[in-house]
């Protein structure tokens, strides 16, 4: 309820009549005066309220009259009445209804009471209560109130003493509050012009307000008293103390500073009064001199602990908020501060200097300040300096100073040694306390020094202790470890505060720079160049002296909180200089907490190298000097690892302690959070750390993260229990280190990858000497840095995978594998990373990440090699779809071998080509795919092992299919590339350069493909050369219809000619040293076992496949210009090949030959039959069984299109299957020319007496040589001259002459009874027989051949009596040829075949060539008939002489045919002349064989006998019917002859050898009998037409009469002879068929006109009779019937005829 609502005026108005009455009753007996006042009073009130609405209003003004009764009240000094009155006032008071005067004149009454010594207590009340509740007190009546406090406080009441000294500090403050209130009140007034500045009048307060005014005069007076002057204001103080004064002054500045700041008037007093006062206050605290006591106001001499401490609070409350005042004051009071630090002042005045700079150290922008306004400014106190430094010093000397009441001070040691300056301490998280000591009090302990460390306030508060002690008097006693612990943590709020100040005005300031650069992209944000210099400034002057004293601490320290507070320190200032870019303070606290982390004078050149930069400075502060202590080794702390130092040199063991431990995770903090300001100082941390986890035997793992592993060498790391659980989790930490670094900015990236790089250098010389376990500490952080920062990998690639590469080389292997490790993971990771954009729209990023994987070809070291083709195995297997433009690098990488490498990296490598071949060549763009066939190829051309050779091949046959397939992709891909490149060079002025240029790119990739096979086709080893030369042929075969048609110029003359070239020379060239077995245990056939033979199966190859394009693709090749030349070429290469020395390849060329004349008809349904056609094994068909090399033909009709498409409408396609209608004569011609030249080489025999080995073509050879000629001949045979026929004659002569060698007799000739044609002879035949057929359809000029054709049959049949000779080489007859007896090494025999059969072939052949032919022009002009009996005399004459019976007999029948044809021709041209020399051949042909001089075989069977008998009968006949019938054709001479022969066949011919068994047999009765019957027929003929034929009658018919003489006169000479014995039964026989024919005769001649018998006739038959007569003596029945018979016709002679004379006339 407020004062001045209705109920509270009326409770008042009630309570002061009821006070009032009160006080009449008290006072109506002793003061009346009183009592007639209070009831006055009464009245007055009740009039008030009567007649005054603002009842409060009219009290206060009427406030004298009613306070009046209750001041006469007091002033009867009665306790109750007194008490009674004062409790009325200040319920007048607190109703604020006292007015001014009233006021003075209660302020009178209250002096009285006090001087009095009555109601003390209720008196100060009175007054707090008047001046709190108004404001009317002013001037000299509040300077009395005041007074009458200050008097109440020295009383010698305790009570009063303090409730007057509270009431003082409650009524100061009221001065100030209204002061306050007033200013604010007064706020929009205009003030008045302020007065100079600097007026020295003290009362000059005219413009000051009242209360303004009040507050002035008070505070000047306590300026005065405290100084023990008179007070100009509180008139009446009759006593001071200096220290209450001080109270009062410090709680006025503290509570009030705005009052100072804001008036001039106060702070004039501040610089004019106070601060001279505390100066010469100080002044005995300065000198330290003895004096006299005294707690009156005079002077005080000696330190004195309640003024002094005072004294530092008024200066702590100054600094703080007066600092900007006075700045000259503060410099000084500021000095003096760090003069108390001294270890020369009392104990007691150090500790609470200590306090006031904690206090000081607590307040950032305070200290900011400070350095602004001193250490900033020229020729001024570096004050900020020195207070850091004062601390740091002040530190020092506790540690040094032993006792603290000791007084000689020790001198500090100066820096310690160059390596140590540091203060590197062994740290330890305070697990087992202070050894030695019982407790576990957190302490500092150094050299022998034990110093309690003490929990003094709360961070960044400055809870003083001794600065609040106001109560006493003398210096109390400072426990031990007190100001060490302050002085900790000045240090400590110190850094924080500075830091965290720092650090904030940074955000702040990078907060707008980050807002600048968003509003304006386009400018450079400038911060405030004097902000940052403030900053540098404060960490430039602080850090020495921090340093200094936080490395002697963490030396000394055994707490691990102790510990982690001052590694925080460190740790935050090295992170501040580094946001500062101050690099000397960073690396030196850097430094600092790399020392500690390691074990005592430990050799780390890094950290020795800047600490001697450090060592040895010493910073003075007014004679004392800040040394950087040495660190002591011995101090006692828990040992948690024993390890290795990592040295080139071994060593002994190292010691951990826990504190090493515990400054090993600062220094990992350190890394973590503050990497990005750390710049060249990573190289610090990172060599430290590479150290400890050195000791501490971590290794690196999977991905680059250490592990706990064992050392290698040495005594074994010892690690204890404790250290064992922190070892995974500082391995963590340290993975978790360089995963931090993704937030660093890229150039403390670049900071922290330079100095892994330098640290694994450094490594890399230690391991390089020997074969020590290197430290793989920097080459494992490189990899786990490069894996987190894939995002922008870009920027350090170049140096990571540059300085592992260098790694890869080393030649210690632990250390090359990891670094091969860590490329190839990175490799791995940078290309499974999804980057933004992704890698198949940035092949730049592509291509540099899998640089490095192309550079690791350039390493020798086979285990680098090897993890390199595991990784391009990897990527294959997880990347292979997405590497586009980095295709090139990987499988240039894959073709990256050489055959010093070993089978194992090969192998891996071809893996993976394998995987690419199948997997991804649809993935990779066609440019690669070149690539691809150079990289299979160079795997077919390695030699370390076979089966990736022969697999490669395989491969390149799949590629091949996939060109196949994928063509028309492939075509467009390759020509928009083409045109770009194009386009380029065009750009650059230069020619296109590719591999077979002008080509067609899609073209050019096959002819690549084609050109390695090629390649391989003359691979040293067998098989390659096997397997490549199918696979070449079966790709052009199956694939070659793709290529354009100028390709195919390319592939004829580039690929498949040098290619035949090669393998020609090579053949020609090869050793023919005998290979004992082809390595391991693999027997060789003996067909393959010299190098020759090997490469003689590969000239067999690849002719093969040549012809066999020739053939296949004739159609298209004739398109090309310079076909003519490439058929020259291709002939001579068939010639060279079929003229060497080795059958294989002879055979083999001139199957080539037969396929490329189109003799042999191309297979079409598998690659294996083609191959078994051209006498090639089918061993490797398995690469293209898939694929089948039968495409080409299906795709016959596209072909034709595409050559019609090429030439237009001119070439009318071919049918199908008739490829040979391109023909062209000239082409044919030089295919005879081949043939005839390498027929004429191969059949030639051999000229001088043969050498044991020389060559003789083989019977296959030969065979298929002569076989070529027919076809052959269709195409020439329209120019075929006489000329070449000859040529073909000697061809055939010699081909057939030629002997075979008695081991392959048995293959090729049949037993010798056998009459059969070797292949060789029917061949031969053949090509007569093409001949003459086409002869015989062929032009009239054709025909002048035939007796050519004759003349050559006849000399083979000629081979049946006599075999011909082959040069002069011995050969053995056929029967003869020693088969089972080949000695070794002997040379074989030559056996000459059996010619009969073909001779006997040769002769049915001539038979019927005659038959169609006999009347021909040229064949009679030419004599054949002639020829053919010539030839066949040699046969018939022979006869049982002959080699073969069958052979006669055959001529004979020949014989018989051709005379049946041939006879008729010769009558027709009887006239001419033509056949004039034939009649003797034949009459002595006849006469060879019917009269032979060889005689038969004594081993004859009758039958035998007879059959031959038979024949000859046979030929008397043919002379019968087809010769003397036409005897006036025939020249006379000839029938004579014939006449005689049949004289001599028809008179038994005598032979004494007979058994009288056979006898009748072998006279060849029938023979003879023939005879006679046929000189007997042709005795007479009735129908004689011409003389001719009479003439033959005649001659005839005397022959018979001559004949029949001689054997009538033999018979009966031979009857007169025998005497009783009956005659021989042949004989006999022969007389009765003379006797019959002359009864026969005698016949004719009756029927016969007379005038057609010559008389010489009458006369030979008259001159028979008397013969006969004679032999009618004979003994025989059978004679004499005959002879009956025969005597009977000569009746007719008896009488002479009528017409004898005429007859003789005519």
């Amino acid at each position: 309820m407020s004062i001045s609502s209705p109920e509270a005026v009326k409770k008042l108005l009630e309570n002061m009549q009821t006070d009032l009455r009160s006080l009449s009753m008290e006072c109506k007996k002793k003061f009346p005066p009183v009592k007639e006042a209070a009831e006055s009073g009464i009245v007055k009130i009740k009039t008030i309220a009567a007649r005054n609405t603002d009842i409060l209003a009219a009290l206060k003004e009427n406030s004298l009259e009613v306070v009046q009764p209750f001041l006469m009240g007091c002033g009867t000094k009665e306790p109750k009445i007194t008490q009674l009155c004062l409790a009325a006032i200040q319920r007048l008071m607190s109703h604020e209804v006292v007015s001014e005067a009233a006021a003075g004149n209660i302020i009178n009454m209250l002096w009285q009471l006090m001087e009095n010594g009555l109601e003390e207590l209720k008196l100060l009340q009175t007054v707090l209560v008047l001046l709190t509740t108004n404001t009317v007190v002013h001037d000299e009546v509040l300077s009395k109130a005041i007074v009458l406090c200050f008097r109440l406080h020295f009383t010698k009441d305790n009570i009063t003493n303090n409730t007057a000294a509270a009431t003082v500090r409650q009524v100061v403050t009221v001065v100030f509050e209204r002061m306050v209130a007033e200013d604010e009140r007064c706020k929009g007034i205009v003030e008045h012009p302020p007065p100079v500045q600097g007026n020295t009048n003290r009362r000059s307060v005219s413009t000051l307000r009242p209360s303004a005014k009040d507050a002035y005069m008070l505070f000047q007076d306590l300026c005065q008293l405290v100084n023990a002057d008179a007070p100009y204001w509180l008139v009446g103080m009759t006593e001071m103390t200096r220290t209450f004064g001080l109270e009062l002054l410090e709680s006025v500045l503290n509570d009030f500073p705005g009052v100072f700041l804001q008036h001039q008037e106060f702070s004039f007093l501040l610089k004019e009064r106070v601060c001279p006062l505390v100066i010469k206050l100080f002044s005995p605290n300065i000198k330290f001199r003895q004096g006299s006591s005294a707690s009156s106001p005079a002077p005080v001499e000696k330190p004195y602990f309640p003024i002094c401490m005072r004294l530092l609070r008024v200066v702590s409350v100054l600094i703080k908020h007066f600092y900007g005042l006075l700045v000259t004051e503060c410099e000084i009071f500021l000095s003096l501060l760090v003069k108390f630090l001294d270890g020369e002042k009392p104990q007691w005045l150090r500790a609470v200097a200590v306090e006031s700079v904690h206090r000081l150290c607590v307040q950032p922008h305070l200290l900011r300040s400070f350095c602004q306004s001193y250490d900033m400014k020229q020729h001024s106190t570096k004050v900020f300096r020195d207070i850091v430094n004062a601390l740091g010093s002040f530190i020092q000397s506790l540690f040094i100073v032993p006792n603290a009441g000791n007084s000689t001070a020790v001198s500090a040691p100066a820096g310690g040694s160059g390596s140590g300056g540091q203060g590197a301490a062994q740290g330890g998280p305070g697990a087992g306390g202070v050894s030695g000591n019982l407790t576990t009090q957190a302490a500092f302990e150094y050299r022998g020094n034990w110093i309690p460390l003490m929990t003094v306030s709360v961070q960044g508060s400055a809870k003083a202790t001794y600065l609040e002690m106001l109560d006493k008097v003398e210096p109390p006693s400072i426990p031990e470890g007190y100001a060490m612990s302050v002085a900790f943590s000045a240090l400590l709020d110190l850094v924080r505060g500075i830091t965290s100040m720092i650090e904030r005005e940074l955000a702040v300031e990078e907060e707008a720079a980050a807002e600048f650069r968003d509003t304006h992209p386009d400018q450079q944000w400038q911060p405030q160049p004097g902000v940052h210099l403030v900053w540098e400034e404060m960490v430039s002057a602080c850090w020495c002296g921090l340093l200094a004293a936080l490395s002697l601490l963490l030396d000394a320290s055994t707490d691990e909180t102790a510990t982690e507070n001052i590694l925080k320190a460190e740790l935050t200032m090295a992170s501040l200089c580094g946001r500062l870019g101050l690099v000397t303070p960073r690396d030196a606290f850097i430094t600092a907490i790399c020392k500690a982390s390691l074990p005592p004078h430990y050799a780390l050149t890094v950290l020795s190298s800047n600490a001697a930069n450090l060592s040895g400075k010493a910073y003075s502060i007014q004679g004392q000097s800040v040394q950087i202590i040495s660190p002591s080794s011995e101090s006692h702390q828990q040992v948690v690892a024993v390890g290795q130092p990592l040295t080139s040199q071994p060593q002994g063991t190292v010691v951990l302690t826990a504190k090493n431990i515990q400054c090993m995770r600062t220094l990992l903090n350190l890394a973590h959070c503050h990497g990005a300001v750390l710049g060249t100082s990573w190289q610090l941390v990172l060599a430290t750390l590479q150290h400890l986890v050195w000791i501490l035997g971590l290794k690196p793992g999977l991905g680059g993260a250490l592990k706990p592993g064992r050392a290698v060498e040495g005594p074994s790391t010892v690690l204890t229990t404790a250290v064992m659980t922190d070892l995974p989790v500082i391995s963590n930490i340290l993975s978790r280190l360089f995963e931090s670094s993704q937030y660093l900015d890229d150039v403390s990236l670049h900071h922290l990858i330079n100095a892994l790089c330098s640290l694994s250098l450094e490594a890399m010389e230690m391991a390089s000497g020997n074969n020590k376990e290197p430290s793989l500490f920097a080459v494992a952080k490189l990899l786990e840095t490069g894996l987190v920062n894939m995002d922008r990998i870009e920027i350090l690639w170049r140096p990571l995978t540059g300085h592992l590469l260098e790694v890869c080389q080393h030649p210690n292997s632990r250390m090359r594998e990891w670094g091969a490790e860590a490329l190839t993971a990175l490799i791995k990771a940078s290309l499974a990373y999804k980057h933004d954009p992704p890698l198949a729209e940035n092949p730049r990023l592509q291509l540099l990440l899998l640089n490095p994987l192309k550079e690791l070809s350039n390493v020798l070291h086979a285990d680098i090699r090897q993890k390199q083709l595991e990784s391009v195995l990897q990527i294959l297997q997880s990347q292979g779809d997405s590497l586009g433009p980095g295709w090139p690098l990987v499988l240039g990488v894959i073709g990256a071998i050489r055959n010093d490498q070993g089978e194992s990296l090969i192998r891996t490598a071809f893996q993976c080509l394998q995987l690419v071949v199948t997997d991804f060549l649809p993935a990779m763009p066609c440019t690669c795919l070149q690539i691809v066939v150079d990289v299979a190829g160079s795997f077919g051309l390695q030699n370390q092992e076979l089966n990736i050779s022969l697999t490669s091949i395989g491969l390149l046959w799949n590629i091949s299919d996939y060109f196949f397939q994928r063509g028309e992709a492939i075509i467009q891909e390759l020509e928009r590339e083409e045109e770009a490149l194009q386009k380029q060079a065009q750009e650059k002025g230069e020619t296109l350069n590719r591999p077979f240029h002008p080509a067609p790119p899609f073209d050019c990739l096959w002819l690549c493909l084609y050109a390695k096979l090629g390649e391989m086709c003359v691979d040293p080893r067998p098989a390659v050369r096997k397997s490549a030369g199918q696979t070449l042929f079966s790709t052009i075969a199956a694939h070659g219809t793709l290529l354009q048609q100028p390709t195919w110029h390319i592939v004829v003359w580039k690929v498949l000619f040098q290619l035949l070239g090669c393998v020609r020379t090579s053949s020609t060239t090869a050793d023919k040293e005998k290979i004992e077995s082809g390595g391991g245990n693999i027997l060789i056939h003996h067909s393959r076992d010299t190098a020759e033979k090997q490469w003689a199966e590969t000239w067999v190859l690849t002719l093969a496949g040549v012809a066999r394009i020739f053939n296949t693709r004739r159609y298209l090749l004739q398109q090309l210009g310079d076909f003519f030349e490439a058929w020259e070429v291709l002939l001579n290469h068939i010639q060279s090949a079929a003229l060497s020395k080795n059958n294989e390849v002879s055979l083999a060329a001139l199957k080539s030959f037969q396929e490329i004349l189109q003799i042999v008809t191309p297979v079409r349904d598998s690659a294996g039959d083609t191959f078994a056609a051209m006498g090639v094994p089918p061993v490797l068909i398995d690469p293209f069984s898939a694929s089948g090399p039968g495409r080409p033909l299906v795709r016959s009709d596209s072909l034709v299109e595409r050559l019609t498409r090429y030439n237009g409408a001119e070439l009318q396609a071919p049918p199908p299957g008739e490829e040979s209608a391109l023909e062209d004569s000239a082409l044919w011609w030089s295919a005879w020319n081949t043939w005839y030249r390498t027929g004429t080489d191969s059949t030639r025999p051999p000229s001088g007496p043969t050498e044991k080995f020389s060559f003789i073509p083989s019977q296959p050879f030969l065979t298929a040589l002569i076989q070529i000629f027919p076809a052959l001949y269709q195409h020439i045979k329209a120019n075929f001259s006489m000329e070449d026929l000859k040529k073909l004659g000697v061809i055939l002569h010699g081909a057939v002459s030629v002997p075979i060698s008695s081991d392959a007799s048995p293959f090729i000739l049949p037993s010798y009874t056998e009459a059969v044609l070797t292949s060789l002879q029917e061949a031969v035949l053949t090509a007569l027989d093409v001949l003459q057929k086409a002869i015989c359809v062929g032009p009239e000029n054709l025909q002048i051949m035939y007796p050519a054709i004759f003349e050559q049959l006849l000399l083979f049949v000629e081979f049946s009596c006599k075999p011909p000779q082959y040069g002069r080489m011995e050969t053995k007859h056929v029967a003869n040829a020693k088969y089972n007896q080949i000695q070794l090494f002997a040379p074989a025999e030559w056996v000459a075949l059996n010619y009969v059969p073909f001779a006997e072939r040769s002769l049915e052949v001539v038979l019927d060539l005659y038959h169609k032919t006999a009347c021909h022009k040229a064949v009679i002009n030419e004599k054949v008939l002639q020829n053919i009996i010539k030839t066949l005399r040699m046969p018939l004459g022979l006869k049982y002489s002959c080699p073969s019976e069958s052979t006669w007999k055959l001529a004979v029948s020949s014989l018989l045919k051709v005379l049946s044809i041939g006879l008729p021709v010769a009558r027709q041209h009887a006239l001419s002349g033509k056949f004039d020399t034939m009649w003797p051949e034949l009459a002595n042909a006849f006469e060879d064989f019917l009269f032979t001089k060889s005689t038969p075989p004594d081993n004859m069977s009758i039958q035998e006998f007879q059959k031959n008998e038979a024949v000859d009968v046979e030929v008397v006949q043919l002379i019968s019917t087809e010769i003397l019938p036409f005897a006036n054709f025939i020249p006379k001479d000839f029938v004579g002859q014939i006449m005689t022969m049949l004289n001599r066949g028809s008179i038994h011919s005598q032979s004494a050898s007979f058994t009288e068994a056979e006898i009748d047999v072998r006279m060849r009765e029938d023979f003879s009998k023939v005879c006679f019957e046929t000189l007997l027929q042709f005795s007479f003929s009735n129908k004689v037409s011409t003389p001719q034929e009479g003439y033959i009658s005649r001659m005839a018919l005397s022959v018979l009469l001559k004949r029949s003489q001689d054997v009538l006169r033999r018979y009966v000479e031979d009857e007169r002879l025998s005497g009783r014995c009956p005659l021989p039964r042949q004989q006999v026989t022969e007389i009765i068929f003379v006797l019959k024919a002359i009864s026969t005769l005698m016949d004719s001649l009756k029927k016969t006109q007379p005038e057609n018998v010559d008389g010489n006739t009458w006369a030979q038959v008259i001159a028979l009779y008397p013969t006969l007569v004679e032999c009618i003596t004979c003994s025989s029945p059978e004679v004499s019937s005959a002879l009956k018979e025969a005597l009977g016709p000569f009746k007719d002679f008896m009488q002479p005829p009528v017409s004898r004379v005429q007859n003789g006339e005519s």
